[in-house]
């Protein structure tokens, strides 16, 4: 229990170096078995001044009302943001009106997935209106005592496809790397509540990640590594750089991904220290966790433009959640608001079946519905793709609109079209293996288009 980062701290440097020596920072995030990497470390100098971020209206009116003591550049600190997140049953009460339901499931939490809320993100949040989507999202009711069939801590199987700590090969050529378990805003449906904010073995070890990248240069299939947690943007720039730097020089890797919702949760985290250090190890791209366009503030966009202006292609990832982004209209309106802040709407998750997650989870049916509603109406690039993360490990699966009809008696192939019209096209060679269409249905000629 030594050698670990404990979530109960932000891992900021200083708690390494404060720590047990045999803890990640940066002085022993060095590797020694292995050669040394041909991209040089950078010592990162943080200076807040060089990033005076703009506060919004909002924010602004957030920091006044709720930490007077504070300052505009405590509050574009990010480490000011983590030490100050929500955690208790009294934090929140200090900012919100709490439900009966609400206070219940806090005082009977224990273990993971506990209360986490930033400053920030908490400023996001009706006070009053416990239906409110984000609000839903990151402050727990009784529902997640409540285990459903088909539901468990697992339900990816991504323990069982871990060949060492911290790394899960599930794909043939490429990986997920867990750098940590800490994030500054735990979202209530997380796929890993069962690690994410606990404090014991499924926190990092230095053993753990050298492991990861002794796994990864054994096994030369591997092409793309997905850094994950947690949120490695929630570590120091040093010990992100560190990851970085040791995946660059694999020379089989060739493409790295970062999945994070920190720029969402704690825009004032994309400072121009990080960018400049990101820009080291393109090709880089980054997934962004978007829920709602309430999160579309003016400093995440700003944040988003940042990333975008360092080269890092942006792509989002939603979770579909009932009550929260299941209607078309607050769909269309996310997807249209990401675009504008440069960032490409990539999947669209059907929520996965941890435990206590029935009172989030939609039919399948309703995503299928809501990428049928958006195509047609709006451009392609707003349209994410649909897929269900098979259970037990069976990887994404997409699930789209019936598009394509079958085949008419000629051979033709009948194709449906957003508004509901049916056309042939030429097909030839091998058939589609799917159902023939019903002759009943209206079917207009290709070249009529």
């Amino acid at each position: 229990m030594d050698n670990i980062i404990r979530d109960e701290e932000p891992p900021s440097l200083a708690t390494a170096m404060l720590s047990t020596p045999s803890a990640i920072s940066v002085v022993d995030l060095k590797p020694k078995a292995f050669p040394p990497a041909t991209v040089q470390p950078i010592r990162v100098i943080h200076n807040r001044r060089r990033n005076r971020f703009r506060l919004s209206k909002a924010s602004a009116e957030f920091l006044r009302r709720f930490y007077p003591q504070a300052t505009a550049d405590d509050w574009n600190d990010w480490r000011w943001q983590n030490r100050h997140r929500v955690r208790t049953l009294e934090d929140l009460e200090r900012i919100v009106t709490l439900s009966e339901d609400e206070r219940a499931a806090i005082v009977r939490h224990q273990g993971a997935l506990p209360v986490g809320i930033t400053p920030y993100y908490a400023s996001l949040i009706d006070s009053e209106n416990t239906s409110q989507g984000l609000r839903r999202t990151v402050i727990p009711v009784l529902s997640e005592y409540e285990t459903s069939a088909g539901e468990n801590e697992d339900p990816l199987g991504e323990d069982h496809h871990s060949p060492v700590p911290g790394l899960v090969h599930r794909y043939p050529d490429r990986v997920l790397l867990l750098v940590t378990n800490f994030c500054s805003v735990y979202c209530r449906y997380c796929t890993r509540a069962r690690m994410v904010g606990s404090a014991g073995e499924r926190s990092v070890k230095k053993s753990d990640i050298e492991a990861a990248f002794d796994y990864i240069r054994q096994h030369t299939e591997i092409r793309d590594v997905l850094i994950s947690g947690g949120d490695p943007l929630s570590l120091d720039d040093e010990k992100l750089d560190y990851v970085l730097r040791n995946l660059r020089a694999i020379p089989h890797v060739e493409f790295i991904r970062i999945g994070s919702k920190q720029p969402v949760v704690q825009p004032m985290r994309i400072t121009s220290e990080l960018t400049r250090m990101l820009k080291r190890y393109h090709p880089l791209w980054m997934s962004l966790h978007f829920t709602h366009a309430d999160e579309l503030t003016p400093e995440v966009v700003a944040a988003c433009g940042r990333l975008a202006d360092a080269g890092i292609p942006l792509g989002s990832q939603t979770v579909l959640l009932k009550g929260v982004n299941d209607d078309v209209n607050t769909m269309t309106t996310l997807m249209h608001g990401l675009l504008k802040a440069r960032v490409k709407p990539y999947y669209l998750y059907q929520c996965d079946p941890i435990s206590g997650s029935a009172h989030f989870r939609t039919p399948v049916s309703t995503g299928v519905e809501l990428i049928r509603a958006m195509r047609g109406h709006t451009t392609g690039y707003a349209i994410p793709t649909f897929v269900v993360d098979a259970p037990n490990g069976g990887g994404k699966i997409p699930i789209a609109p019936d598009y394509v009809q079958g085949y008419d008696d000629n051979g033709e192939l009948l194709l449906k079209s957003y508004d509901g019209g049916v056309y042939r096209y030429p097909d030839s060679g091998a058939r589609l293996p799917i159902a023939q269409a019903s002759k009943q249905e209206e079917v207009i000629s290709w070249e009529h288009l």
